[in-house]
Parts: structure tokens; C-alpha cells; sequence
């Protein structure tokens, strides 16, 4: 067997492995696969865990402390396996690494390679060459490194390769990258850079290609996705760019379901909310980020918009799509936040009755403005606050739940459930989640599941139809 052009000296028995972890969101994971599939094409192979990689990355978040914490936490245990297997490749990716550059080979010196959030389809030539130098290096020679967290023109589009899996029925597509709103707590706009945005010709090729892969619906990632192409393109009869963008790829003959995240609702126009009504191929659920129900914090965390405006734009979205969810992010203990303040966010949330939510605490990013801000918060009150917006959020969620038992609903169906692999789960229109009892030939299908139970944030049911899929080959 030839080896791939450019591989190191492995033989075919004997291909590099690698092995990628992914902290943070879901573009995160988009990053890795287009790294994966890069390491792919070059004849390597993927290794089930780390001990059996000779390439480990990283790829890493920033938006909280925490992310930034799991990440040297696993590079520094990583660490002993670098002491066995010194010919080992060690790299850390994305968000913390543009972050924080070459920093990070402080205190970890079995780390090789640092690539920033605009360098992802460098990494396989960067990884070549270092286990080459491993590969052909002495023992005595000086320590090499490779640290990459330059801009590079062009980037938002090298992020559009795909690695499917058997029966893989869903895709995410990355559609711009960078933020130019700079919330006073978040880091995205420095380790992401600037609003940058692909072409709608482009976005539409990827999605044509995954759907004729076998691909059934497509989730459109961006920062802040709503804004899509809003410095590069203009508006057409009243249209943005980013309306433009859901039209043209809904016209795809095959493609089922059609999902967005994460808007702004600075972002959230009229016509926008005109698309969830007119776009029937558009999934009914929105993820529109809160971060405070006080208008005050909302000025102070740099959130163009107050509580009022953000209660009346859900009301638009409820009346353009029947039984649409809705779902968000808060952020409690935030600088400056007193008990009226957190009442507010409390009383709002209570109100809305989202179908779910993601609820932070407070986390300082250095480098933001918040970092500095006086009276930040002690760390057991901003806990208080979380754990007692949780229970009106689990109660609001476990109500939106209970009122679908008995009801059919429809259902992708993605494989096997996380907490059960003997069970399957598949995915509402509205985002939720079903498990039920089923065959290896309902993976990757449409089709309608009865409901049976609701137990916390899952559903539970029996599929309607059992058997009239095709079977594996």
C-alpha cells in the first residue's frame, strides 16, 4: 500500500492514530471535525482513547473559567503518557489557545503544538511536521514547538468538510465566525475575531452535498448567527442576509428540518420572525439568549436591548409558529447584580416559561470589561441564585413536558441514547428529546413516536411505525 503523499514514515500497519477531545460549544465540535477529517484524508486514524494515540489535541473553550480548567487539567495528566511515549504529539486547539498563545507551553512541557480558531485547517500539516522532527530528532537535541494564532483572511470558510457517520442523519454547518457586539463578560470576540461570513452559494453547495449523504436536517452555527453576512451582503426587498440565507437553503429538494443557533435578539427582525411562519422546513425552536431580565445589568453587561423589548419579541415569536419552543441562556451573579436585580431576571423567567434553559454563574474572563467592575459578587450568592433559577426552570420545562404525553410527535431519530445505549433517542422538532425502544432501522428516519412519560428533560415513547425502514446493508 502507497502511503498518503506528505505522511510521515509509518507504515501502512502502522498509521499515525489520533486521538481529539472537544470542550465547549457546538462549533467547537464542527472545529474538530474538520480537523479530523483533514488527519483523515491523510491516512490516519482516529484511536478510541489517548493511550493509544500517537496525536492528542485539545480543542478548547474560553467562554467560562471551568472550560479553561478541564482542559489544562486533562493536558496536565496527559503528561504522564508523554513521559512513556516522548515520540507522542500533544496540541491544544481553538478558543484557549488563541487566548492565550504560546503561554500555554509554560508549566507543560510535553506540549507541542498551540493552533488558534483561525488555523484549524493547518493543524494536520502542523502535526506532519512535528512527528517528523520526533520521528528524526536526538534525544539531546533543544525542544521544538509550533504555536499559530495569527489571523488568516479567509478563514470563516475552511470550516466545510464532514465526516458522516453510518445512518448520520443530521449536520451542523458553520456559516460565519468572529463577534463584533462585545458583552462586557465574553471573551468570543478575542478568540474568535471579528464578524466574518460566507457566501450564500457556498453555504447552499455544502448543504446540497450533505443532503444527497443521506443528511436530513442541518443546524446553521454562528456566534451570533442572526447577523450572518450583514458587512459583506446587502438586503434584498427587506430581507437580510441572513433571511436570504435560510430561503435559499430551504429550497433543497431532501432536506427535512432546518435549525439555527445563536441568534441575538438585536438581531431578531420582523422578517426573521415572518421566515418561522412563511419556512415550514424551519424547526419550531428557538435558543434566544436572556443573560438578565434587569434592565440595568443588561446595560451594564452591553446588551442592547431591555426585558420589555425581549417579553414582546417572544410574544412575536409565539404568534408567527403554534407551539414554537423557546429556550435560553441566563447569566446570574453578574457585577454589580443586587437582589432586585436577580428578582427581576427570577420574575421574568417565571413569566416566559421557557422550555429549557442554560443557567450560568458569573465567571470572570480576564481581558473583558466585567473582570474589573466593582462589586463582584461572592461566589455563594451567585450559587444561591443559580441553583434557585434551576427549580423555575425545571418546573417550567417538566410542565412544557407533561402536557405532550399521550400525543404523537415527530421524531429524527439519531441512534442510541446517551444515558441507555441498549435504548434509541431521537429529537422533536421542538428540540427534544425522546427515548424509546427501537431497531437499528429506525436510525436516521422521520417518523412519529407516541408519548408516553415525561421524566425530567426527557421523553419517553413507543414508535408508531416499527418495521418499514430499510435494513442495514
Amino acid at each position: 500500500m502507497a502511503r498518503p503523499p506528505g505522511l510521515c514514515h509509518y507504515s501502512a500497519l502502522a498509521m499515525p492514530k489520533f486521538f481529539i477531545k472537544t470542550y465547549g460549544c457546538q462549533m467547537n465540535e464542527r472545529d474538530s471535525e474538520q480537523v479530523a477529517h483533514s488527519l483523515l484524508a491523510r491516512g490516519y486514524e482516529r484511536a478510541a482513547h489517548e493511550i493509544e494515540a500517537d496525536v492528542v489535541l485539545l480543542n478548547t473553550c474560553s467562554v467560562r473559567d471551568m472550560a479553561e480548567q478541564k482542559a489544562l487539567g486533562k493536558m496536565g495528566m496527559l503528561g504522564q503518557i508523554a513521559k512513556r511515549r516522548p515520540e507522542v504529539v500533544f496540541g491544544f486547539l481553538g478558543c484557549m489557545a488563541q487566548a492565550r498563545g504560546d503561554a500555554l507551553f509554560a508549566g507543560l512541557p510535553h506540549v507541542d503544538l498551540v493552533v488558534g480558531t483561525q488555523k484549524f485547517h493547518r493543524v494536520a500539516d502542523y502535526v506532519e511536521e512535528l512527528l517528523e522532527k520526533k520521528r528524526t530528532r536526538r534525544m539531546d537535541d533543544p525542544r521544538f514547538s509550533i504555536c499559530d494564532t495569527d489571523e488568516e483572511e479567509g478563514s470563516a470558510a475552511t470550516i466545510r468538510d464532514h465526516e458522516l457517520k453510518s445512518r448520520q442523519a443530521t449536520a451542523f454547518v458553520s456559516i460565519m465566525q468572529g463577534c463584533n457586539m462585545h458583552c462586557t463578560f465574553c471573551i468570543v470576540p478575542q478568540t474568535r475575531g471579528a464578524e466574518r461570513s460566507r457566501s450564500i452559494e457556498e453555504i447552499v453547495l455544502e448543504v446540497r452535498e450533505l443532503v444527497a449523504r443521506g443528511v436530513k436536517e442541518v443546524t446553521l452555527l454562528g456566534q451570533i448567527v442572526n447577523l450572518f453576512g450583514r458587512h459583506e451582503f446587502p438586503s434584498v426587498h427587506g430581507k437580510s442576509p441572513f433571511v436570504q440565507l435560510l430561503e435559499a437553503v430551504h429550497t433543497i429538494d431532501g432536506l427535512e428540518r432546518l435549525r439555527f443557533t445563536s441568534p441575538h435578539p438585536i438581531g431578531f427582525r420582523d422578517d426573521l420572525v415572518q421566515a418561522l411562519a412563511n419556512l415550514p422546513k424551519l424547526a419550531e425552536h428557538v435558543h434566544l439568549p436572556l443573560q438578565s431580565g434587569s434592565n440595568r445589568i443588561l446595560k451594564a453587561m452591553h446588551r442592547p436591548y431591555t426585558a420589555e423589548k425581549y417579553r414582546a419579541l417572544v410574544d412575536r415569536i409565539r404568534r408567527a409558529r403554534d407551539e414554537i419552543a423557546i429556550t435560553t441562556d441566563v447569566i446570574v451573579g453578574f457585577p454589580g447584580e443586587q437582589e432586585d436585580d436577580y428578582t427581576q431576571t427570577r420574575d421574568l423567567v417565571e413569566e416566559i416559561q421557557f422550555d429549557n434553559a442554560f443557567i450560568f454563574r458569573y465567571s470572570t474572563r480576564r481581558d473583558t470589561p466585567a473582570a474589573t467592575m466593582a462589586a463582584q459578587i461572592d461566589e455563594r450568592v451567585k450559587e444561591e441564585r443559580n441553583q434557585d433559577l434551576l427549580r423555575v426552570v425545571d418546573a417550567s420545562a417538566h410542565r412544557a413536558n407533561e402536557r405532550l404525553v399521550g400525543r404523537d410527535l415527530e421524531i429524527l431519530c439519531e441512534g442510541p441514547s446517551r444515558t441507555n445505549p441498549a435504548r434509541l433517542m431521537g429529537r422533536t422538532r421542538t428540540n427534544k428529546i425522546v427515548v424509546f425502544e427501537g431497531t437499528p432501522e429506525h436510525v436516521g428516519e422521520i417518523f412519529d413516536v407516541n408519548v408516553t412519560q415525561a421524566n425530567g428533560f426527557s421523553l419517553y415513547g413507543t414508535p408508531r411505525v416499527q418495521t418499514c425502514f430499510p435494513v442495514f446493508a
